[in-house]
């Protein structure tokens, strides 16, 4: 049933013990398959020469592959003075950086945060590594940090996002056109977000689909994430 006030004016539902969050700080959050580190310098070292190779990579960002090692690190010197707070995805079975993604635009006034600035490299394209990277990050927006909100936001022509933040249960918003200019060229944006309220659902989903059970012997998985989700659902 929706509120009303005094003027028979409909209001949203009140929120009640909740306090903003206070800002991410630069942690190591650690899976099964995947860790996220505070990003270093020295991390590039380790990715993006295989990212810089494949320039398809880079389509929707807002720079372009680097070509030279000095603009490799210009690349992460940028991330690294912002207000944002960038981690590698570090591979547990190796060790070694193979990406990277941020939490950035936090408004901890409001409790919404948004993931972004996601570059994988090409092996970890479609694998547990990175499906659990984003988990243990979500986990950490909700759990540790109390947000309210987690957002996803890309280019709404760039494909493999979109069906990504579907897949990992964000919830399409909308798009708002003609809103950024990058790389001389218009970019429509949509948006993607989940809440708190749909977090253990979604939770719950993550660990069927990247629980030991749901993988041969040959790696494969048992149940698709969309699978996972219908069953819940059921």
């Amino acid at each position: 049933m929706t509120r009303v006030n005094e003027y028979a004016q409909p209001i949203g539902d009140p929120v009640t013990d909740w306090t903003p969050p206070e800002g991410p700080e630069r942690v190591t959050l650690v899976g099964r398959s995947a860790q996220l580190e505070p990003l270093r310098r020295d991390h590039a070292q380790s990715f993006l020469p295989s990212v810089a190779s494949h320039p398809e990579l880079w389509t929707y960002l807002r720079v372009e592959p680097p070509r030279t090692p000095e603009e490799a690190y210009a690349v992460i010197d940028r991330i690294l003075a912002g207000a944002d707070v960038p981690f590698a995805l570090i591979r547990r079975d190796t060790g070694e950086p193979r990406g990277m993604l941020t939490l950035m635009r936090i408004d901890r006034v409001n409790g919404v945060i948004e993931v972004g600035n996601i570059l994988y490299a090409p092996e970890l394209q479609r694998t547990r590594v990175t499906t659990e990277a984003f988990h243990v990050l979500a986990a950490h927006v909700f759990e540790d940090l109390g947000y309210r909100r987690f957002e996803w936001k890309c280019d709404s022509l760039n494909e493999p996002s979109r069906r990504a933040a579907l897949r990992l249960g964000f919830t399409e918003e909308g798009t708002f056109r003609s809103h950024v200019v990058y790389k001389g060229r218009n970019r429509d944006t949509t948006w993607f977000a989940m809440t708190v309220d749909e977090w253990p659902r979604i939770r719950e989903a993550h660990r069927r689909w990247l629980a030991e059970s749901n993988f041969g012997a040959d790696g494969r998985q048992v149940q698709k994430m969309s699978e996972v989700f219908a069953s819940l659902d059921a």
